[in-house]
């Protein structure tokens, strides 16, 4: 095998230096047939008039030259004068047009840098703005101009330029073209000798019959050459052309059909083992089928003894059978006996491996000393391409019988291979189950714990590496589950876990992970989180689909469920810290009503006394300071409004908006009673700091029955024109009759009111016509969904349609960056939150608010 990779690789060694000798042949044969054809133009055009357009003609079989012209220096005038134009666009009257065409243009640019210069359309536009030349005329795709030297001196230009953008020219054209210049200022001296020896062709006719007869033999010379080359070049193309070596074996005949005499034409090949020749191909009038032979004493076997090349007629022959050289053939009819044979050995690098003859019957040729020259050095090339074709032949044989082994080995290995992959599939499959059975549960093939555990781990090591990348996981426990296995049995129970499970798996993504951890608690690893809002959207999802009654043989019983959310923080080293802070804040979403669900928050880790921990709800002991925004537009200019929010000094949670505080109140008198001092110290801020319109967040806990008239009381001794109540779109969404019909009663006194969060968890546009509300308030959450999908970019612009009808100024929250609220604008947004400044805090706000609700 390796004598096999080494021999090919030789092969294709050799084959890739063929193609090189061949391209290099090629052009050498182009540039010497167009120097050839100038120099016998040259030597046989008796005026210039008449060698241009011989040029011409010589340069378009070789290159794009349809466009061709020839200036000459003059030196008295100092002026490039045409001497020859052709252009299929531009006639000759637009070079006569310009008195400067040739010496500020393209032209004089070569001449004055006295070197080839080649230029595409878009690089004569780029010289012609620096200012290089000037372009007259039609603008060619592609030109390019050649120096002619006289003696190291110049004395002109050649040009060639072509109009297809598609026709360009090569490096190798350019040189013919460089070379054709160099010889054409020797052809122009020449043909401007002859037309002055003209004059004396009388009396120097015989010189100059004998330089002819001289230069004509040159050329013949150089034909022969030429010839030679060419044959040369068809041979070096039967390595690479022909497939077979019966293809080689008729091409050869063909080229040797070109050279000599060739009706008659064998080639045979020697194999040294075996002392035998073999006739692969024969060409003959008498006889066709050349039948292999062992080594003998004929014509062909003097040639490959001898390796030479042989030619033999009949007073040869007589010779050489006379010598005991060759034998006659006996039982030959005398007019089948060749009477002029010509045999030259096919010779390699390993030796001689056969010979190809030519011969003539009844005298129809005779073959010359120069056939015998020219057929043995055709011989050599020919043997070499045979030998390469032979070497491949052999080796495709060789390939051949190693495929067969192969392919014989293969299928016995197939089989055997067969019975041993069923087993390992058998046993793949049983693996699978195990490891599918010891990862999921088994009554709702969910992953179960230590699956989820397994892949909560990763997430939060690959968290650890790229902070970037957030995930959340939420704790479910389903409620009321107790009952439904206690009213219907636990087979009930088994059917309600197992329709969960599929209802849950629908409200997250493909990625996400739902998992059982036992009994009714679920678990979901949120993943590749952009913000907070999607865990809550899926929360939300949860929640929606468990309020569906379970039903069971006609008795349906109401369930839920409650949810803890937990976001990925630096903080967390742990999965169990992980779990731990889901779990806590699930028990605190049970223990506020069910059905609903909440964000972690460090309180609720917090161990603490009863006491300490009791202490902590009392909003009322807490510091409180207010924050204030202006609202502003793009360009930073303040409206008259400016929002005012709330802010506590938790121990634990530090410095926290009262939305968030206001969860953690021990009762909902308590909250209310520090949400309506909070108001009256607006009030306060607004006198004191000469505010215009100030916007405050507030709960609808201030719209219930007998809250109300405490609001309304404070309402009425401030000036309510000054504030705008903004209240939480879901509150209003969900607001209870009384609730809608005091929200009423405000608007019809003259309160401004506003909607605050709005969109951000859904958009409700009915919600905007519903009452008469002064503000919207864009939920940040909305504004950066509008930046990221076009459909909530199409909410928008319904939103600002109704707020337009509705005369409410829309307001975007949102980071305050130029950039941010640039982009907003786009899409239609002209007010925005500006950056939070503190005013003066005051320290605990219910004693007097008693006062007040009394």
């Amino acid at each position: 095998m390796e004598d096999s990779a080494t021999h090919i690789d030789k092969l294709a060694r050799k084959n890739a230096r063929l193609k090189s000798l061949l391209q290099q042949y090629k052009q050498s044969h182009h540039l010497q047939n167009a120097l050839l054809q100038l120099s016998e133009q040259a030597s046989t055009v008796a005026e210039l008039t008449l060698l241009y357009p011989a040029i011409h003609e010589i340069l378009q079989d070789f290159i794009p030259s349809k466009n061709f012209f020839v200036v000459l220096h003059n030196p008295v005038y100092d002026n490039l004068e045409l001497s020859y134009f052709a252009d299929e666009k531009d006639g000759l009257s637009v070079p006569l047009k310009y008195e400067q065409y040739f010496k500020e243009g393209l032209t004089g640019y070569v001449f004055k840098h006295g070197e080839t210069s080649y230029f595409t359309k878009q690089q004569t536009e780029l010289a012609e703005q620096q200012g290089l030349f000037k372009v007259f005329g039609t603008p060619a795709e592609h030109w390019v101009g050649v120096p002619v030297y006289r003696d190291k001196t110049i004395i002109g230009v050649m040009v060639a330029q072509s109009y297809d953008e598609q026709n360009g020219y090569t490096e190798q054209q350019i040189e013919l073209l460089e070379a054709m210049s160099m010889y054409l200022a020797t052809a122009i001296e020449r043909v401007k000798k002859r037309e002055l020896l003209e004059s004396e062709v009388k009396i120097r006719t015989r010189a100059l019959t004998q330089s002819n007869q001289a230069l004509n033999e040159e050329i013949q010379h150089r034909k022969n050459a030429l010839e030679r080359q060419q044959i040369l070049f068809k041979i070096s193309e039967l390595a690479t052309l022909s497939e077979n070596l019966e293809d080689v074996y008729l091409h050869v005949h063909e080229i040797i059909k070109t050279i000599t005499y060739a009706d008659n034409l064998y080639i045979a090949l020697y194999d040294e083992n075996t002392n035998w020749l073999s006739f692969p191909y024969c060409v003959d009038e008498y006889n066709n089928n050349a039948k292999p032979r062992p080594f003998a004493k004929g014509y062909s076997e003097l040639v490959l003894s001898t390796e030479k090349c042989q030619l033999i007629d009949s007073k040869r022959e007589q010779e050489l059978v006379k010598l005991g050289i060759v034998e006659k053939p006996v039982n030959v009819p005398r007019e089948q006996t060749a009477t002029s044979w010509l045999g030259a050995p096919l010779k390699t690098s390993q030796g001689v491996i056969g010979l190809i003859v030519c011969q003539a019957y009844n005298n129809k040729h005779e073959f010359s000393q120069d056939d015998c020259e020219l057929i043995t050095f055709v011989s050599h090339q020919i043997a070499n391409v045979i030998q390469a074709h032979l070497a491949n032949q052999a080796l495709k044989q060789s390939h051949q019988k190693l495929e067969h082994r192969v392919a014989e080995k293969t299928k016995e290995l197939r089989q055997a291979n067969m019975h041993l992959q069923m087993q390992m599939e058998e046993r793949k499959k049983i693996e699978q189950q195990l490891y599918h059975d010891a990862h999921h549960d088994s009554l709702t093939s969910l992953p179960n714990r230590s699956l989820f555990l397994t892949q909560l781990e990763k997430t939060l090591q690959h968290y650890q590496r790229y902070p970037e990348q957030q995930f959340a996981v939420l704790f479910i426990d389903l409620d009321k589950f107790k009952d439904i296995n206690d009213q219907l049995g636990h087979q009930a129970g088994d059917q309600f876990l197992i329709s969960v499970a599929e209802s849950f798996s629908h409200c997250i993504r493909e990625h996400d992970l739902l998992a059982r951890l036992g009994g009714d608690e679920f678990v979901v690893l949120l993943t590749h989180l952009t913000e907070q809002q999607q865990a809550q959207d899926v929360a939300k999802r949860i929640i929606e689909i468990m309020k569906k009654p379970f039903c069971l043989k006609g008795q349906c019983i109401q369930s839920g469920a409650s949810i803890g959310i937990t976001y990925s923080q630096p903080s967390y080293k742990h999965t169990d810290e992980i779990i731990r802070d889901a779990d806590a804040a699930m028990y605190y979403a049970k223990n506020a009503g069910r059905n609903r669900f909440e964000s972690f928050h460090p309180l609720l880790n917090t161990s603490l006394s009863h006491h300490e921990s009791e202490s902590m709800h009392h909003l009322d002991d807490l510091p409180m300071h207010f924050r204030s925004a202006e609202i502003i537009t793009l360009d930073e200019q303040p409206h008259p409004e400016s929002l005012l929010e709330a802010f506590g000094e938790h121990p634990v949670l530090g410095s926290t908006s009262f939305e968030v505080l206001k969860k953690f109140a021990t009762d909902r008198v308590q909250h209310f009673e520090v949400e309506l001092k909070l108001i009256e110290q607006a009030f306060t801020l607004i006198n004191t700091n000469n505010l215009k319109k100030v916007l405050f967040p507030c709960s609808g806990l201030v719209l219930e029955r007998i809250n109300f008239k405490v609001l309304t009381k404070l309402l009425q001794v401030n000036h309510a024109s000054k504030i705008c109540l903004l209240f939480n779109e879901q509150e209003i969404r969900y607001a209870s009759a009384v609730q809608i019909e005091n929200l009423k009663e405000l608007i019809s006194l003259g309160v401004s009111i506003g909607l605050n969060e709005f969109a951000k968890d859904r958009c409700e546009l009915n919600l905007l016509t519903e009452f008469e509300f002064d503000y919207l308030l864009l939920s940040s959450t909305f504004s950066k969904r509008v930046l990221q999908q076009e459909n909530y970019h199409l909410q928008l612009q319904g939103v600002l349609a109704i707020t337009k009808l509705q005369n409410i100024q829309v307001i975007a929250k949102g980071p305050s960056i130029f950039n941010y609220r640039t982009l907003l604008e786009k899409h239609g947004l002209s007010l925005f939150i500006g950056k939070q400044r503190a005013l003066a805090p005051f320290d605990q706000v219910v004693p007097n608010a008693k006062s007040i609700t009394s």
